[in-house]
């Protein structure tokens, strides 16, 4: 009889380099981490646009062309004249263009959204291909490694891991590559993540984008 062949448990790969957001691709990765800091004038606008009493909510799809060129709509354009968002739309266009290249997309979802709640609570896992996930200011996201907690268990409140040292935490800059359970060959294995919840009377500033096609 032929014996069961066990699929390694799934790794994370973290790194200051931009580079190792290609790390996603191989397999057994559900997770590259660019560890990078953003540039003064990007933080400076973010401080700005969320000392603004609005909420921030936008939603973009950004297509590729077949000449490869990226379309970008205006994003934020009501804040335009605040000092940094040239920077910070030229940050956001750079981030898109790397995602569609690596994955070799032409259609790409955007959300920016200032949030003062977490999204999502919970541990869980994302019934997407990939996604990245980059919070400009505040809070960021966490991760669990893959024996913090019973993927069985998932969105159960009792079985959340409170041990510190179980929770892996991003910081505001860091650019997540996170693959979901859409992605061939990592049924099963997509990157255990939750929303943090930020400090009273603080808002975080979240950007994902999604491979729509």
């Amino acid at each position: 009889m032929q014996a069961l062949q066990l699929r390694a448990a799934p790794r994370q790969v973290l790194s200051e380099k931009h580079e190792v957001l290609t790390e996603v691709l191989h397999d057994g990765v559900n997770l590259a981490l660019w560890q990078r800091r953003l540039a003064p004038q990007v933080e400076d606008f973010v401080q700005v646009l969320l000392a603004q009493p609005l909420e921030v909510a936008e939603s973009l799809q950004i297509e590729i062309g077949a000449d490869e060129v990226l379309r970008m709509p205006p994003l934020l354009s009501a804040q335009a004249d605040l000092h940094g968002h040239a920077a910070f739309v030229a940050d956001v266009a750079w981030l898109v263009e790397a995602f569609a290249c690596l994955l070799d997309a032409r259609r790409v979802g955007l959300p920016l959204r200032s949030l003062a709640s977490p999204t999502c609570p919970r541990s869980h896992v994302a019934h997407v291909w990939l996604r990245l996930i980059s919070t400009y200011s505040g809070a960021a996201s966490e991760w669990l490694p893959e024996a913090a907690m019973d993927r069985r268990r998932l969105g159960d409140p009792a079985a959340e891991p409170e041990a510190e040292t179980l929770i892996e935490r991003a910081a505001a800059g860091h650019v997540l590559l996170a693959k979901g359970e859409k992605w061939v060959g990592n049924e099963g294995q997509g990157l255990i993540h939750r929303s943090p919840a930020p400090p009273p009377g603080e808002r975080r500033l979240l950007l994902t984008l999604d491979w729509l096609a």
